[in-house]
C-alpha cells in the first residue's frame, strides 16, 4: 500500500510502527485520554492497546498514570518527546510526498479524524 511505503522510512527515523504513530496522533489531537477512550478512537481492544502504550512509555513518548478521580482508569498523555516525534514525522518527506502544503496536510488529517468519529457515532446509534 502506498501509505506504508511512504510512512515506513519516516517512522523508522523515530523508531515507531504505523499503529504506534496513529496512537501518538490521536493523543496529539486530544491529550490526556483514558486507555478505553483511546482504544475506542483507534478501534483497538485494551489487550492490544496496553502493550503498545507500555512500549511507547518505555520509549519516552507517552506517560501512563492512574486517574486521581477513578483509580481503575489509566490516563495516557504525550510527553515532549512524543510531541517532537509527531512533529518530526509530519514535517519530513511524508508531507512533501502528498503534494499538499503542511497546512493542507493537517487539515486533511483533521478531516479524516472527523470522518472516523462521525462514522463511529453513526454506528453507535
Amino acid at each position: 500500500m502506498a501509505f506504508g511505503r511512504v510512512y515506513k522510512p519516516v517512522l523508522d527515523q523515530v523508531g515507531l510502527t504505523y499503529p504506534q504513530y496513529i496512537a501518538i496522533v490521536a493523543l496529539w489531537e486530544e491529550d490526556n485520554q483514558t486507555v478505553s477512550s483511546l482504544g475506542d478512537k483507534l478501534f483497538l481492544e485494551s489487550n492490544t492497546l496496553t502493550p503498545m502504550l507500555k512500549k511507547l512509555e518505555a520509549m519516552g513518548y507517552v506517560r501512563r498514570q492512574r486517574s486521581a478521580a477513578d483509580e481503575r482508569q489509566v490516563v495516557v498523555s504525550l510527553t515532549d518527546a512524543g510531541r517532537r516525534a509527531r512533529e518530526k514525522v509530519s514535517s519530513t518527506n511524508l508531507v512533501k510526498s502528498t503534494g499538499l502544503s503542511a497546512e493542507d496536510f493537517r487539515t486533511m488529517q483533521r478531516g479524516v479524524v472527523a470522518l472516523r468519529n462521525n462514522l463511529m457515532a453513526a454506528t453507535d446509534s
